[in-house]
């Protein structure tokens, strides 16, 4: 499991030209799952990615996590994360599970974050979506299952 964390001022969710989701200050969280993940991997990413001391405190040190910050999470399914690009030019997705399983996973990762307490919006699972962010430092962080 893959999530790939961005600090933001403010991240935009749209689908068809409307918007459906919005957050301010906080982390943009993209989600991708593996073939051999498990529920597991859920909950060690989840508290990892709102535990993580990425934001600044009064030292300008980043000693602050989201839960700290009080910061809204928008949260994205993003099977692209496992593009296998070794081999010619179009990537292959063979390592991405499959879709059905994978949407199960993304709706506990999503429950596991929102049980946080913090403000959690998401995308829509399989949309074609077009994400609109602005990543405060820049912060971009790549947390796998494991490590």
């Amino acid at each position: 499991m893959r999530v790939l964390l961005q600090r933001t001022l403010g991240v935009e969710v749209w689908i068809d030209g409307k918007l459906h989701s919005a957050t301010g200050r906080g982390l943009l969280l993209l989600f991708g799952t593996h073939v051999d993940d498990t529920e597991e991997s859920c909950g060690q990413l989840a508290d990892k990615a709102v535990n993580l001391r990425i934001f600044e405190d009064a030292e300008d040190k980043m000693n602050l996590s989201a839960l700290d910050m009080e910061a809204e999470i928008m949260i994205v399914s993003q099977f692209t994360l496992y593009a296998d690009t070794r081999k010619g030019r179009r990537p292959g997705f063979s390592e991405a599970m499959e879709p059905a399983e994978a949407e199960k996973l993304y709706k506990r990762f999503i429950e596991l974050v929102a049980a946080s307490g913090l403000t959690v919006k998401t995308g829509v699972f399989g949309a074609k979506m077009d994400v609109k962010l602005t990543n405060h430092g820049p912060v971009t962080i790549l947390l796998e299952h494991g490590i």
